[in-house]
């Protein structure tokens, strides 16, 4: 079993920046592929983005590249997700999951990931 737990939301002006946290409770975290997922009101789930268990190679959704940037410190047991230039439209609140593959590839799909976190909320005003 793999808790994850986010931190790192809040409001934050257009513009400004945060830096979500998710730390996981389980000691094969390096075995683990990562991801950020966002939903927010009225809309799917969407992958905002991804990372190799080994942290070499990530994955970014057309919205957030260039702005967000994911990496990993497998010695904490921690993936991040630093988010620059918020815009309006990434409100929304942010999970973080973990799930394997045998490929050490990143997963780009919700239904490839096992375990979840609660999620944190980001808001930002215009």
């Amino acid at each position: 079993q793999v808790q994850l737990v986010e931190s790192g939301g809040g409001l934050v002006q257009t513009g400004g920046s945060l830096r979500l946290s998710c730390a996981a409770s389980v000691r094969t975290f390096s075995t683990y592929a990562m991801g950020w997922f966002r939903q927010a009101p009225g809309k799917e789930r969407e992958l905002v983005a991804a990372i190799t268990s080994s942290g070499v190679y990530t994955n970014y959704a057309d919205s957030v590249k260039g702005r967000f940037t994911i990496a990993r410190d497998n010695a904490k047991n921690t993936v991040y997700l630093q988010m620059n230039s918020l815009k309006p439209e990434d409100s929304a609140v942010y999970s973080c999951a973990a799930g394997r593959t045998p490929y050490g590839s990143y997963l780009p799909a919700p239904r490839e990931y096992d375990y979840w976190g609660q999620g944190t909320q980001v808001t930002v005003s215009s």
